[in-house]
């Protein structure tokens, strides 16, 4: 197989990297490094089955180009940074919408017809149910970064009705693990680092949501694929329990191995504008397919602090 992937340096992107080439599948990275980074895939650049692209996927001509010849798209690419929606209006328009769009024309004129999309649980918006399964809708999403993750499914959806393209869209939960360069667990470490003593917690710390290990995330990646044969192949990729930010707060501070800590809240159901408090993802369709993730919420967690912390020694 011979595998295209958009985002490839970057935190998810780098690990599906790993486990292709592992696996025995020809891989090519397409990343313009604005958020990815090379470190991450440094090991593989004098590979005779891996190639690296640093190049922007707006530049439609580029992407046609680079495309010819693989059988499947990875894209991955995407501004892994919700709250920029805020201050960039047009961020997510165009790192969403747009990329995808030009990912799928350049497929189309290339003649390649599969897609494996990373999408988010963020589409559903704000929402009072328990748990939410794929056909939970009206989707609704409060963040920019929702709308172009929603966005991006909408076309895909769009060329597999007109052009006759296959489709695994995977609607994650939030991933963490090694190589994660921004989230909760990045925050407080840098916090803590620059103030033991002292944790400023965005909200009220109640806000509630399932973390998916990084492993486990790529190997339901991959399991949807190759045992999911529908034209449009739609999942939520998540574990079945969840951890509070208070939560993830208390375990940073345990691994660090710092005692009363002040935690400071500031106040509100959550962290930012477009931030949705609390979910959790219903997988029982994956899980039914025969996938489940290996760690609990709070294991996959406890096992990226670890990773952060090691990875900053």
């Amino acid at each position: 197989m011979k595998a295209f992937i958009t985002g490839g340096a970057g935190f998810i992107g780098s690990h599906l990297v790993d486990t292709l080439l592992k696996n025995g599948s020809s891989v090519t990275v397409y990343d313009n490094l604005s958020s990815g980074n090379k470190s991450f895939i440094h090991h593989h650049l004098e590979q005779k089955q891996f190639t690296f692209i640093q190049a922007d996927l707006l530049n439609l001509n580029k992407v046609k180009k680079e495309l010819q010849g693989h059988d499947v798209v990875f894209h991955l690419a995407a501004n892994p940074h919700v709250r920029l929606g805020e201050t960039q209006t047009d961020l997510d328009l165009n790192q969403g919408v747009v990329a995808t769009y030009n990912i799928l024309e350049a497929m189309r004129q290339n003649n390649i017809k599969k897609i494996i999309f990373s999408s988010s649980s963020v589409v559903y918006g704000e929402t009072t149910e328990p748990s939410l399964p794929e056909t939970y809708g009206p989707t609704l999403p409060i963040s920019l970064y929702g709308a172009g993750k929603l966005g991006a499914e909408g076309l895909i959806s769009a060329f597999c009705g007109t052009f006759d393209f296959q489709t695994w869209m995977y609607r994650f939960a939030n991933v963490v693990g090694a190589r994660g360069t921004h989230g909760v667990i990045v925050d407080f470490i840098e916090k803590l680092r620059k103030n033991p003593h002292e944790l400023e917690i965005l909200g009220d710390g109640r806000q509630c949501k399932p973390y998916l290990y990084v492993s486990d995330c790529v190997d339901g990646i991959l399991y949807g694929f190759n045992n999911s044969h529908e034209k449009m192949n739609l999942f939520n990729l998540s574990c079945d329990t969840t951890t509070t930010v208070t939560r993830i707060a208390e375990m940073v501070t345990e691994e660090m191995g710092l005692n009363n800590v002040l935690f400071k809240y500031t106040g509100g159901i959550r962290g930012w504008k477009g931030d949705v408090p609390r979910f959790q993802l219903d997988a029982e369709k994956i899980n039914t397919l025969g996938w489940k993730a290996t760690l609990t919420s709070d294991e996959a967690v406890r096992k990226a602090v670890r990773d952060v912390l090691h990875a900053n020694l």
